[in-house]
């Protein structure tokens, strides 16, 4: 697939390809060499409305690129694109695109799937509340709009996840709504544009609607967002290559880099989480994994996971509380089912609401079974998590199969 850039219209070809890297931030320009940040030869007073419709929506009529959502015009595949795509970059999305549609390709097939399938479709694309509000939205679309979108902005932000972007996205691209599309490319063009160090969400959602093109809405606001995705980038700007580089005013006054400010970082905390990877074999050479499902809300919410616990003094010494917290220690007498004790063959609950069906035979204590994994690190938005695992090994006997099923115990985990 060919990605076209944006390009100024007055000294290059409409359609010429300028080269492959996408959204990659941080590329080198190629094609017409950028203007110095000091300012174009001939700045205009101010943006100019109409220039800004007229010459934007002939570069994107000229160079946009293929995706497969723009062929659309059945709002709910256009609900599903804008929802994929919030924080995910394009060819992230585009193979995700393509499975949810044939999976699910109306309202009425995503209301009647069940979650854990819908889930199992998003594996990978991460921020999984995103398919959680998708499928609560479509089972209220079927309930109580028939199994169709509302055609106005207004109604749309009533709908499960969808705040005053996407309701704008959805009303102006599917039902031809007037109505701006404030995202953060968005945000980043318009900062610049009129050179605006730190504009409040409502200043901005009031100039978008001041540029909107009444007759094509839709365009307008994925010109816009284009734009900003592959040419005003928030490092190396490609402001040569801009069609309405005139009308900018931070390229003018030399503040380009600078706009919008940057905000201060604030330190990601970090946590270590000790997992307990307990593995059981069946007489029939069949193993097992132990997991569990985390709570419905909060960080990956309704997953499965190894049972874990934010670690507290050794690693080591907290996988064994945790493996005698779930009732797998052989001092816990007997053989130790859920919650130890001598009885605890069958079904019972225990701490962290797990359940386990059958008796099993623990191959060594926690203090001599439990073998340390390499450190796996991974960064949430908010959270930089170091999973510590420990491998337990656990010998299932005939009475029956093993199973999992219940909450974390630790929930900030």
């Amino acid at each position: 697939m060919r990605l076209l850039y944006f390009h100024s219209m007055g000294n290059v070809e409409p359609n010429k390809p300028v080269g492959p890297e996408g959204e990659q931030e941080g590329a080198e320009p190629k094609g017409p060499e950028p203007i110095p940040l000091g300012g174009p030869s001939h700045p205009e007073p101010a943006p100019d409305p109409a220039r800004i419709r007229r010459r934007l929506l002939a570069a994107y009529d000229a160079g946009k690129r293929d995706l497969p959502w723009r062929e659309e015009t059945d709002p709910y595949r256009i609900w599903v694109s804008e929802i994929m795509l919030q924080q995910t970059r394009v060819e992230t999305v585009l193979p995700y695109y393509g499975r949810w549609v044939e999976r699910f390709p109306t309202v009425e097939a995503l209301a009647e799937a069940k979650e854990d399938e819908v889930l199992k479709l998003w594996e990978g694309l991460g921020y999984y509340s995103r398919a959680r509000r998708l499928h609560e939205g479509a089972r209220v679309l079927k309930e109580r709009y028939s199994g169709e979108l509302p055609g106005n902005n207004e109604e749309l932000r009533e709908l499960p996840g969808i705040g005053d972007y996407t309701a704008g996205a959805i009303a102006s691209i599917a039902f031809g709504e007037a109505v701006p599309a404030v995202d953060g490319n968005v945000k980043r063009v318009l900062s610049r544009l009129y050179d605006l160090p730190a504009p409040a969400p409502v200043e901005l959602k009031r100039i978008a609607g001041g540029l909107v093109d009444s007759d094509r809405p839709g365009d307008f606001n994925q010109a816009l967002m284009e734009l900003g995705a592959l040419v005003c980038l928030p490092r190396s700007p490609r402001c040569g290559e801009c069609p309405i580089r005139t009308q900018c005013l931070a390229l003018e006054r030399g503040t380009v880099p600078d706009r919008p400010a940057p905000k201060a970082k604030k330190p990601v905390p970090e946590v270590d989480l000790v997992v307990l990877v307990a593995v059981a074999r069946g007489s029939d050479g069949e193993k097992k994994l132990l997991l569990r499902k985390r709570p419905g809300s909060g960080l990956l919410a309704g997953m499965w996971e190894f049972p874990g616990v934010e670690a507290t003094g050794s690693f080591h010494g907290s996988a064994r509380n945790l493996a005698l917290d779930l009732g797998l220690g052989s001092e816990l007498g007997g053989n130790p089912g859920v919650g130890g004790g001598p009885d605890a063959g069958g079904s019972r609950e225990a701490s962290g609401s797990l359940e386990i069906l059958g008796s099993p035979e623990v191959v060594g204590s926690p203090d001599t079974a439990l073998v340390e994994l390499p450190v796996i690190t991974h960064t949430f938005s908010h959270l930089r998590a170091r999973y510590r695992p420990f491998l337990f090994l656990i010998r299932q006997n005939k009475t029956g199969s093993i199973l999992f099923i219940g909450r974390v115990a630790n929930p900030k985990a």
